[in-house]
């Protein structure tokens, strides 16, 4: 019985590698951020609500301490130069993506190349003491 269960455990593992999208496809653009809070691996790069890539990787710049975010964008979606990204919530305790805003520039981005215009994460923890806090000095007034 114990072989059995094994076996079905095995298979079922085996059908979720085959279906999952382990390794992602298209060109890896670049993007820097001050703040890349819930953003994560994997995360989604969507275009209009529309996933078109995925967050591949996330690091430092040494020289500026600012994130580096990875992702990757289908082949068939071309990205104009003058695209801008930003860390957007799936909802209000949801995780978050990566959306790009395509410009109107007539030239893309190339393999590799870096979205220039970021707005970064809003740290919704941060938002809710400010407000708190403010409220409180403008009570004791």
């Amino acid at each position: 019985m114990g072989g059995f269960v094994l076996l079905i455990a095995g298979l079922f593992l085996g059908f979720a590698y085959m279906n999952s999208q382990v390794t992602p496809t298209g060109y890896q653009l670049k993007a820097y951020f001050d703040r890349a809070d819930g953003l994560t691996l994997g995360s989604s790069v969507r275009i209009s609500g529309v996933q078109v890539g995925t967050v591949v990787g996330q690091d430092i710049d040494p020289k500026s301490y600012l994130a580096v975010v990875t992702f990757t964008v289908k082949n068939q979606i071309k990205i104009p130069k003058d695209t801008s990204a930003e860390i957007l919530s799936d909802g209000f305790l949801g995780g978050k993506h990566l959306a790009l805003v395509p410009g109107g520039s007539e030239d893309n981005l190339s393999k590799g190349e870096t979205v220039r215009h970021t707005q970064s994460s809003i740290n919704l923890e941060s938002l809710i003491q400010r407000m708190m806090f403010s409220s409180k000095n403008t009570a004791d007034k």
